[in-house]
C-alpha cells in the first residue's frame, strides 16, 4: 500500500466515525474521479507528495549549489543530481514504497535538470504537442488527437518557473512587462508563453514538438501526405531553382514539409534561412541561420525578420529560405525572388491556393507601400512558381492536397493550373479500396507544367510522359525508382 493510498484509508476511516451529510458528499466525488478520471479535476491537485518532494527539492538546491549552473558536464551533473535526490530521499523519514521512491527521484531529478512535468512528454515521440492550459491542466496531442492527462504542476509559480527556465535559454524574457514570448528548446521545438496579466486563469505553455531526426520525403511517403510520383516532381522543383511557397493551416504541416524540400537544395549552394524562433534542421554544410530578435526591457533592439531579410541579400546567397511570411517581410521576399534569387521557399497560412495568393497580397499591403493591386499581383505572379498546399484532415491526418503552377496574369487575375490534386474518394477513379478514406492520393492531373523549360536551364529534365494521369495512385512511382528520397 503506497503512501497516498495509507493517506486516504486514515481519513476514509476518520470519515466514518463522522458520519452524516460529509461521508454522503465526499463519496460521490471519489466514485466520478474513479469512473472519469480524464474529465474531473487530476488527482494529482492533491499530491500527498508535494511537501515532501519541496523539502526534497530545496536541500538538494541547498547541496548541489552552483554545480547545477555548470554547463561542461551535463552527464555527470545528471548522475549527480540522481545521487543527491536519493541520499535526501534514505535521510528523510517519511515511509515510501520502492515503486513511490523511484518515481518521486525521478520527478525530483526532471524538476532540477530538466522542466519538471513536461519531461515524460518531451522523451514520448508519440507525443506532437504540449499544451499546459493551467498548472494543474496539461494536454498533449497524439496521433493529431488531443488528451488529458493526470499530470501537473505543483502551483502557478512552479509553472512559472519551468517557462522562465525555458525562454532564459535563448535569451529571451516573460514577465509583467513582456508577457508573451517566443522561444524554442535545445532540439528546437516551438515554445509559446503568456502569463498574467494577459492569461486570466493562469499562465499558459503551448510547446510544438519536432522529431529528433527530421522527417524526410520517404517518411512522408510513409505517412500518406503524398505519393512517390509527386514526391519526385517537387524534389526535381527544388533543384531545379523554382521559387516555392507552401501553405496550409495552423499545425498542418508546412514547417515540416519546408525541412524535406530543402533537403534537396544542393550542398555547394549558399544557404541562408530566417525565422522568428529557429526550427529548420537543414542537413547541408553552407547554411547560414539568422533569427529574429524581440524589443528589450526599454522598447529598444528589436529586429524584425523584414530586416533580416534586407540584410540577407547582402550575404551572396542561392537560396533564401523564410520560415513564414506574416508580416512587410513578405514585400521583400517578392523583390529578392524577382532579383535573381531563385529556388527560395517559404510559407504562408492559408486554406487554399487561392487563399494563398490573396494573402500574399494583403500581407504586401502592410509594408505601407502604395502601390496599386494589378502591379503587387503581377509581381506575385512573377515570384513564385508553385505552390503546394497541406490540409489537416478531421482525423489527425496531414495530407498534400494541391500542387499548382502559378502561370501568371490574365486581365487583373494571377491564374492557377493544379499539376497534382488530391480528390474526395467518390470523384477519384481509384477503386473501391480508397471508399473509407477521406482523401484520395495525390494524382496527376495530366497537365504539363509551363516552368519546364526553366528547369532545364538549371540542369533538371522531366520526361513529357512524366505528366500522363497515373489512375493506379501512383504505385508504378516507388522510392526505389528514384534510388530514395532521404
Amino acid at each position: 500500500m503506497g503512501l497516498h493510498d495509507r493517506i486516504k484509508s486514515g481519513s476514509n476511516g476518520h470519515g466514518a466515525n463522522v458520519g452524516g451529510a460529509n461521508g454522503a458528499i465526499a463519496e460521490p466525488h471519489a466514485a466520478l474521479a474513479a469512473a472519469t478520471p480524464r474529465e474531473s479535476a487530476p488527482e494529482t491537485a492533491l499530491d500527498p507528495y508535494a511537501e515532501l518532494k519541496t523539502r526534497i527539492h530545496h536541500a538538494c538546491i541547498a547541496k548541489l549549489g552552483p554545480q547545477l549552473f555548470s554547463t561542461e558536464a551535463a552527464g555527470d551533473l545528471s548522475d549527480q543530481v540522481m545521487r543527491t535526490v536519493t541520499e535526501q530521499l534514505a535521510l528523510d523519514r517519511t515511509p515510501l514504497t520502492r515503486e513511490e521512491r523511484r518515481r518521486i527521484t525521478r520527478e525530483i531529478a526532471d524538476d532540477i535538470l530538466g522542466y519538471g512535468p513536461l519531461e515524460p512528454f518531451l522523451r514520448d515521440d508519440s507525443i506532437t504537442e504540449v499544451m499546459v492550459n493551467n498548472w494543474d491542466k496539461i494536454f498533449v496531442e497524439r496521433g493529431g488527437k488531443l488528451e488529458r492527462t493526470n499530470a501537473s504542476f505543483a502551483d502557478n509559480a512552479h509553472l512559472l518557473r519551468i517557462i522562465d527556465k525555458i525562454v532564459s535559454q535563448v535569451g529571451r524574457r516573460v514577465d509583467e512587462s513582456s508577457p508573451m514570448v517566443d522561444a524554442r528548446l535545445p532540439d528546437g521545438s516551438r515554445v509559446n508563453a503568456i502569463i498574467p496579466p494577459l492569461a486570466l486563469r493562469g499562465p499558459t505553455l503551448t510547446i510544438r514538438k519536432f522529431s529528433r531526426d527530421p522527417f524526410t520525403m520517404d517518411d512522408l511517403i510513409e505517412f500518406g501526405s503524398l505519393t512517390p510520383k509527386a514526391a519526385h516532381f517537387l524534389s526535381a522543383c527544388v533543384r531545379g531553382k523554382l521559387n516555392v511557397l507552401i501553405s496550409g493551416g495552423t499545425g498542418t504541416g508546412k514547417t515540416t514539409t519546408l525541412n524535406a524540400l530543402s533537403a534537396y537544395v544542393p550542398g555547394n549552394e549558399r544557404i541562408v534561412t530566417i525565422e522568428d524562433a529557429a526550427e529548420l534542421q537543414l542537413q547541408q554544410e553552407h547554411v547560414i541561420t539568422l533569427e529574429s530578435r524581440p524589443a528589450n526591457i526599454e522598447g529598444k533592439g528589436e529586429v524584425r525578420i523584414r530586416e533580416l531579410v534586407r540584410n540577407a541579400l547582402r550575404m551572396r546567397p542561392d537560396r533564401i529560405i523564410v520560415g513564414e511570411v506574416r508580416g512587410p517581410e513578405t514585400l521583400d521576399m517578392l523583390q529578392a525572388m524577382n532579383t535573381g534569387h531563385e529556388g527560395s521557399l517559404t510559407t504562408i497560412h492559408a486554406n487554399s491556393p487561392r487563399d494563398a495568393l490573396s494573402r500574399v497580397e494583403t500581407l504586401v499591403l502592410t509594408a505601407g507601400v502604395d502601390l496599386p493591386l494589378r502591379a503587387i499581383r503581377e509581381q506575385i505572379a512573377s515570384a513564385f512558381d508553385l505552390l503546394v498546399q497541406i490540409t489537416r484532415l478531421v482525423d489527425g491526418s496531414r495530407k498534400i492536397t494541391f500542387v499548382s503552377e502559378v502561370l501568371g496574369m490574365e486581365s487583373d487575375v494571377i491564374t492557377l493550373q493544379d499539376i497534382f490534386i488530391a480528390r474526395p474518394p467518390d470523384e477519384d477513379h481509384a477503386g473501391s479500396g480508397q471508399a473509407t478514406k477521406l482523401l484520395g492520393p495525390l494524382l496527376c492531373t495530366g497537365l504539363k507544367p509551363h516552368f519546364l523549360e526553366k528547369m532545364a536551364a538549371n540542369g533538371v529534365s522531366i520526361p513529357a510522359n512524366f505528366f500522363f494521369p497515373d489512375e493506379s495512385g501512383g504505385e508504378s512511382f516507388t522510392v526505389a525508382s528514384y534510388g530514395g528520397f532521404s
